[in-house]
């Protein structure tokens, strides 16, 4: 089955709340088109956290393998799966050239889990007025920002942000 996923992070200041929207559309077997909409909101994050949030909510919702393209805005999680930057990062043990210790490392291991079962292609979305997919984004963003429930995020208070 073939997925199109729209996604968005929208960080409210930090420490101030967050927000993830992301939007699944796809064509049942039996034919019927179907759309899905995801948010959530933190107390307690980053904005390039949330971006990988956002795809992390798209990809966690899909119940069986399928063919996956990722629409979004940020250019950080678009150029890290299109130039492989995870699977370096692995093979240096999660470290940067400088032998710092990458950031985000929870959220990528677990967009990396979520990711597995399925192929996906990432497309970066320009984020400029009257572009429809990026406003119908920053719209659920916005939305999770503003009214969606709050939890803290912990790794970020972990430290694993960076």
């Amino acid at each position: 089955m073939k997925v199109e996923a729209y996604t968005d992070g929208a960080a409210r200041g930090n420490p101030g709340p967050g927000g993830y929207g992301a939007v699944l559309t796809y064509v049942a077997p039996s034919g019927k088109r179907h759309t899905l909409e995801l948010s959530g909101g933190f107390e307690r994050t980053t904005n390039n956290r949330m971006e990988i949030l956002g795809v992390v909510a798209a990809l966690e919702a899909l119940t069986r393998p399928c063919e996956v393209c990722i629409h979004s805005d940020s250019q950080y999680v678009v150029k890290a799966f299109n130039d492989h930057w995870v699977e370096g990062w692995i093979r240096r043990g999660w470290k940067t050239a400088g032998k710092k210790p990458v950031k985000n490392v929870d959220l990528w291991r677990r967009l990396l889990a979520a990711k597995e079962p399925h192929e996906v292609r990432f497309v970066w979305v320009k984020g400029h007025a009257g572009n429809p997919l990026n406003e119908r984004c920053d719209e659920l963003a916005t939305h999770a920002a503003d009214h969606g429930p709050r939890e803290v995020d912990r790794g970020f208070e972990e430290g694993a942000a960076g």
